[in-house]
Parts: structure tokens; C-alpha cells; sequence
């Protein structure tokens, strides 16, 4: 099933490498942000430092918003409160359950990492803003991101972010109906930079709807 032509493009959702500091990852970030239509940033992190975290996301969080675009922290629904991010991702039932009591109503939660079809019929049954399928380090290919965004498009209203490994897989997943498309490494280890990666990636959900 193609996408429906009067949809809207699908918008991005990036995610960022795991972070030990907020610099000089900022700079690529408000490149990538000012180059295209970025809904929603999800901040990585590589230290366990809470205040090392907190410092991160106080430097991130003005300028993904700034750009119009949400910050969410993942894995962590309560440092996402305390230090005022748009929500959270977490993965798996028992952290939903967790990230939904914390944050809920004021703030997104999404979810991912959910390894059946019944787990995310039982998790779109809740107050959840997004359910994403893929993301990096996940072992579904491809193949099977794409299956599962085409299956969950067809039948539910909850929105739905698919992970694209690399540029080239953006126009499938828009074409399929994921309202968001997740990109990490594509965007930030492009050779043409990560403005020319947005651009690019921001062109082809438009060009889906052709």
C-alpha cells in the first residue's frame, strides 16, 4: 500500500551518536536542524555522569527547539523531566509503563525496540505519541523495518518513526506511510556534511508523495 497522497511528507526524526558533551556535536546539529524539516531530535548518550547528561541536553535542548524541532532523552524519562527535554524513547513494556507514568500528559513518549507484533498492538493501546521500528545497533534489516512500517500504517492511527540505515532507504519508508524516518549515522558521517544530508532526506519524503 502507497502512501496516501494527501498525506503530509513524513517529517525527520534524528538521533544523535552517543554524547559525553554537548560540543562539538552542536555545531552539526544546528547545521542539520537549519537544512530541513527536523521534527524531532533523540539525544544519545555515552557517559553515565548524571551531571555530564544534564550539562548535555541544557546545551541541545534551546537549539533543537529553536529550530522547531522536539528533543527527546533516551532511556531516561526522569532526566527528561528534570531537565525540562519534550519527552522521551524508551525501549521495551516494562520502561513504557515507567516512562508513561513520569511524563504523561505533558510530555512525548515514544517506544521502540518491541520484538513482536503483539507487543506493539499492546503498546499502541496507550498513551504513546510514536512507535518506532529500527534503530542503530538494531539487528532488523532493512527489509524488515520496512515490512513492519508498511503493516503498521495500514491498520493503526498511532504514528509511526522508521529507522533508514542509510539515505537511499527514505523514499521506501515515506512511500510506506511511517509519518517520521529516523536517521543517525547517515546524516552525521555524510561526506557532503550533515545540511547537505537533511536537504537530501527532506527532498525525498516530499518527492514520496509523487
Amino acid at each position: 500500500m502507497a502512501r496516501d497522497p494527501e498525506a503530509p511528507p513524513a517529517r525527520l526524526y534524528l538521533i544523535t551518536p552517543p554524547l559525553d558533551a554537548a560540543a562539538p556535536f552542536d555545531k552539526a546539529l544546528a547545521s542539520a536542524l537549519g537544512a530541513g524539516d527536523v521534527a524531532c531530535v533523540l539525544v544519545r548518550f555515552a557517559t553515565n555522569d548524571p551531571g555530564q547528561r544534564k550539562a548535555i541536553l541544557r546545551a541541545l535542548i534551546p537549539l533543537a527547539q529553536d529550530n522547531g524541532a522536539a528533543l527527546l532523552v533516551d532511556g531516561d524519562a526522569q532526566l527528561a523531566a528534570r531537565a525540562g527535554a519534550d519527552g522521551a524513547h524508551v525501549a521495551g513494556a516494562a520502561a513504557l509503563e515507567e516512562a508513561l507514568e513520569s511524563l504523561k500528559p505533558e510530555r512525548i513518549v515514544g517506544v521502540g525496540g518491541l520484538d513482536t507484533r503483539d507487543e506493539c498492538m499492546s503498546a499502541g493501546e496507550q498513551d504513546i505519541d510514536y512507535l518506532m521500528f529500527g534503530a542503530p545497533g538494531d539487528p532488523a534489516t532493512a527489509d524488515e523495518i520496512l515490512e513492519r512500517t508498511r503493516w503498521w500504517a495500514e491498520i493503526f492511527n498511532v504514528p509511526c518513526v522508521a529507522f533508514a540505515h542509510e539515505l537511499d532507504g527514505v523514499v521506501a519508508l515515506a512511500d510506506a506511510g511511517a509519518e517520521f524516518i529516523a536517521l543517525a549515522s547517515a546524516v552525521w558521517t555524510d561526506k557532503r556534511g550533515p545540511a547537505a544530508a537533511v536537504a537530501g532526506a527532506t527532498a525525498q519524503c516530499a518527492g514520496a508523495l509523487a
